[in-house]
Parts: C-alpha cells; sequence; structure tokens
C-alpha cells in the first residue's frame, strides 16, 4: 500500500506543476540541494562559494536555463534575512536569470518555509515538467517520498515554520542514511517506470544517471569482468527482481560536496551528468574519467562523466513497457 500511496501523490504531482515545452535549441542546467546559510562556519555551501558562483556566471552568458530543484536555501537552520544578506550575489545571479525567464524554482523539504515569504523574489513550484517533442521530463525535489510528506500533503509548509523549526526538530535528512536514500530511489524509480517517464530528482545528494550510481556503475563494470562462466547474465536491477533496468531516474546530486559540484545538463539531444571542481580538490578519478574536460578560469573545470542520448532513453522505456515486463 505505501507505493500505491506515493504513486497517486507521483501522478498528482505531473499533472498539476507547470510545463514547457522545450525549444530545440534551448539548453537547461539543473542543480539542486544548494543548502544556503548565513555564510559562517555552519553553512554547507561556504566551502563551494566561488565554486557556485562561478558556474552560475557560465550557465547564464551560455544561454542555459536554471532549473533549481530544492533545497537551495536551508531554513531549517538559518532564517531567511540571513541567507540573503550572506548570499546577495548569488540572489543577484538568480535574479540576472529571472529577468531573462530562465529560471525555474522548485521547492524542496528545507525551504518549503518560503511559501510564506510574501516578498520572496522568484515564483516557487513543487515540480517542473519539460516537454520535449511529446515526451515528458518530470523534475521535483524528491522529498515527497516521505511519510511525512505524504500524511500532511501541501500543509507540510505550515508544519515547518510553525513547528519543526521553532523547536530544533530536525526534518528528513535523507542525504545522512543510505537506506533512506535508497528507498526513496526505489519509489521514484518504480513510479517513473510504471509510467514511462523520465524523472529528475534531488534530496539524497547522491548523483544519478540512467538509475545507476557511481558505486553501481563500478561494481557492475567489475563483476562483468571477473566473471568466469560463460552466458551467465548479471542482473544491474537494484530496485526489483526484475533483470531489466530501465534508464529512467536521475539525480543531480549536490552542491556541497567537498571535492566540488554536481549537475545535470539537457542540451537539444542529450542528457548529461557533469562535474565541477577547483584544482587541487578534483579527485583523480574524475579527471581520469571524464569524457570531456573544459578549464573555465583559475583552475576551475567542468567535467562530462556521463552522457546519453535522450532519443535512446525514451525508446528503452518505450519498449520495456510494450514488452509488458513486470
Amino acid at each position: 500500500m505505501r507505493f500505491e500511496e506515493f504513486f497517486q501523490s507521483y501522478k498528482y504531482l505531473i499533472n498539476h506543476v507547470p510545463c514547457e515545452t522545450a525549444d530545440k535549441n534551448k539548453k537547461y542546467v539543473i542543480l539542486s540541494d544548494l543548502h544556503l546559510g548565513d555564510g559562517g562556519p555552519k553553512d554547507d555551501l561556504r566551502h563551494n562559494k566561488y565554486l557556485i558562483e562561478s558556474l552560475l556566471y557560465y550557465y547564464l552568458q551560455n544561454d542555459y536555463s536554471l532549473i533549481l530543484n530544492g533545497d537551495i536555501e536551508d531554513l531549517n537552520k538559518f532564517s531567511y534575512p540571513d541567507i540573503r544578506l550572506a548570499w546577495d550575489k548569488l540572489f543577484g545571479i538568480f535574479h540576472d536569470f529571472h529577468q531573462e525567464k530562465r529560471l525555474i524554482k522548485i521547492a524542496g523539504n528545507h525551504d518549503l518555509a518560503l511559501l510564506n515569504e510574501h516578498d520572496y523574489p522568484f515564483p516557487l513550484h513543487d515540480g517542473f515538467v519539460l516537454n520535449l517533442a511529446g515526451k515528458k521530463i518530470f523534475m521535483l525535489h524528491g522529498h515527497q517520498s516521505s511519510d511525512f510528506f505524504l500524511k500532511y500533503g501541501y500543509l507540510s509548509e505550515y508544519i515547518v515554520k510553525y513547528l519543526l523549526k521553532p523547536l530544533s526538530i530536525k526534518n528528513s535528512s535523507v542525504s545522512e542514511s543510505s537506506k533512506r536514500s535508497f528507498s526513496t530511489e526505489k519509489l521514484f524509480y518504480q513510479a517513473a517506470r510504471r509510467l514511462g517517464i523520465l524523472t529528475i530528482i534531488g534530496h539524497t545528494h547522491r548523483p544519478l544517471f540512467e538509475s545507476l550510481s557511481k558505486y553501481d556503475s563500478i561494481r557492475w563494470k567489475l563483476e562483468h569482468l571477473v566473471k568466469k562462466k560463460k552466458n551467465t547474465y548479471l542482473s544491474r536491477n537494484l530496485y526489483s527482481t526484475n533483470p531489466f533496468l530501465v534508464p529512467c531516474l536521475f539525480n543531480s546530486g549536490c552542491a556541497t560536496g567537498r571535492h566540488g559540484i554536481t549537475a545535470l545538463e539537457i542540451e537539444p539531444h542529450t542528457i548529461s551528468l557533469i562535474h565541477w571542481g577547483q584544482d587541487p580538490a578534483i579527485k583523480s578519478f574524475i579527471k581520469s574519467e571524464a569524457l570531456t574536460v573544459t578549464e573555465i578560469h583559475d583552475r576551475i573545470f567542468r567535467h562530462t562523466l556521463k552522457r546519453d542520448k535522450l532519443a535512446r532513453l525514451f525508446l528503452l522505456m518505450e519498449l520495456v513497457n510494450l514488452a509488458k515486463v513486470v
């Protein structure tokens, strides 16, 4: 019953969030989980301040639309006025995107209380649908899978402001628990697969590309190399007993990593997982595995880690649904 309850919420959101039909030349970048604070020692993004400002200037100057997929401000720890003051330059960049009608801002569990800020400068949404030649890409933060959200629904922003925050009760911190992260991913994977809709979440702080994390991708490569028996099939599916892993779930990761920031880029025909970092903090495996590398300035590098054609992903999802694989 847990999945069915979540699935109804998932379907409701798809039909009640803004939908944009993408121009054939339009480009998008998806970022989530910036967790902006007051600029002090407890501010999770403080160490990446120059990096986040630099990469956003890059996307602004290169005509990308910016999709902020939840938990941008951390209102569980800090007040909005303190965040706004500490990150004035970053909010100025957001404003530039907004002025050019290239900003979509989605609420997460850490910034739901912004719905009660009367002077907040940007429209807030529960999710966003991108329509590409009749195929849908659904973006939402990911806290919608929690029991708390399913129980309280759209009252949750008031509970955050008037109960959780004043009493210092910690809100959902799924990123700190691998078990809860997996449970979140499993629910969204099953829902996305059932409807055949490519879905992009945040919330867990764990980058996913084609329903695979970095760890899972490496593990299956190793298993493939060491298998001894011929014709042995290795299941790639963590989310069900079915061996077919549908490439329907993506996650942009987060901006608070000690070694850089991850993002997803959607261009007219492709989707890519991107890592932004500044030497010497960039890990060696990022440098060795990148498909392309671009130095922007001041030893800030943009690494393309994964890339695939959207047409291929949509076709794979359709084939699985036609085969009626359960």
